[in-house]
């Protein structure tokens, strides 16, 4: 039977820390690097930060807009990305935030979760707003291929609250969302494992959990956690916003991280110590 990407990830954690590193080559930080803001420009940032990753972080997770930008090219180097980390054997989430109905978002399923997709991942991050009925054909596919999903939650952008606060009816739509993932991990939960059907849910998002009387512990779900580090998320943060929960959170770094390159010695160093940092607040949480 294929290891599921919750038990994958968990193992990820535990040996490397709770950091997901990412791989954002926006026109800031390519510039930074001192390199063109152009296709080359972007795979050099890209192979660098694999070099620098892989086997020293849990997971990695490249940033799909900043390679879709330059058209077939930045896909292209995408698509050698992820593949380069699957071959490293570093678990790889893409973040693509795709979300459709039907036949659309089987689509979206097939393109990233499929075993023969040649940007096939470890995991991808997701998009309810049609509902979170509507992205069943990623949950179904991600389960039987042995991957996970990180389905949008409670955000930090200051427009998220008037969507993901508003009541639904019976709750909020955030709580159906949480609802939702708590039962998709429902078996995971009888294994006594970590499941494969994340949140995504920012570090600086306050007392929203609390006030929203929602469950992140009881969703046994892994936890992505944008903010971390140059985005001002703190270990009091962490702890305010996740509570029991803190042990499943994975924690997103790009800035803070990435501002270390662009040598690949400083930039695999940064890492290891942000990944050390984040075990070692978690652990004394």
């Amino acid at each position: 039977m294929t290891e599921t990407f919750g038990a994958r990830l968990r193992a990820a954690m535990d040996e490397h820390g709770p950091l997901c590193a990412g791989i954002d080559p926006h026109p800031g930080l390519l510039q930074a690097w001192g390199l063109p803001v152009d296709v080359s420009g972007v795979q050099t940032f890209a192979e660098t930060c694999v070099e620098a990753f892989a086997g020293n972080v849990a997971c990695v997770k490249p940033q799909s807009a900043f390679f879709e930008r330059f058209g077939a090219a930045g896909v292209a180097i995408l698509e050698a990305t992820v593949s380069a980390l699957r071959e490293s054997g570093t678990l790889c989430l893409l973040d693509v935030k795709r979300g459709d109905i039907g036949s659309t978002m089987e689509g979206y399923a097939r393109a990233y979760l499929d075993d023969e997709a040649p940007l096939r991942v470890d995991a991808i991050t997701l998009s309810p707003y049609l509902g979170y009925g509507s992205l069943r054909p990623a949950l179904d596919l991600a389960a039987t291929t042995g991957r996970g999903v990180f389905v949008l939650a409670l955000t930090s952008n200051p427009e998220g609250p008037s969507v993901q606060h508003a009541s639904s009816g019976a709750g909020s739509v955030a709580g159906d969302i949480v609802a939702g993932v708590t039962r998709d991990n429902d078996t995971a939960r009888a294994d006594g494992t970590l499941g494969s059907v994340g949140m995504v849910v920012g570090a600086t998002i306050g007392t929203a959990v609390a006030d929203l009387g929602l469950d992140l512990a009881g969703a046994n779900a892994p936890l992505l956690a944008p903010g971390v580090g140059a985005q001002g998320g703190t270990a009091a943060d962490l702890q305010r916003v996740f509570g029991a929960a803190l042990p499943n959170v994975l924690a997103s770094s790009s800035r803070d991280v990435l501002s270390a390159g662009p040598q690949v010695a400083e930039l695999r160093a940064r890492a290891q110590q942000v990944g050390s940092g984040l075990r070692e607040m978690v652990g004394g949480l």
